[in-house]
């Protein structure tokens, strides 16, 4: 059974890892759409003229924005 001590390692290194990965969110939310996802694929349920129609059926529409956009007002 762990000791206190080793588990407060643990949690200490994973809430460093969190820590690195949210930073990297803040960070990367002022200047990429929230809308796009990993693939560049639109999640939007509006329209935008950055969406273009997928290429098959089902697929979500393909997102050309470039990224330099900086959406920080809108939250403000």
């Amino acid at each position: 059974m762990p000791t206190r001590e080793e588990l407060q390692q643990r949690l200490d290194r994973i809430s460093n890892l969190f820590a690195s990965i949210v930073a990297h969110a803040d960070e990367q939310s002022t200047w990429r759409c929230p809308y796009k996802n990993r693939f560049d694929r639109c999640t939007a349920q509006f329209g935008c003229r950055n969406k273009r129609k997928a290429g098959a059926a089902g697929e979500l529409p393909l997102c050309i924005g470039d990224d330099k956009l900086d959406y920080r007002p809108a939250w403000e």
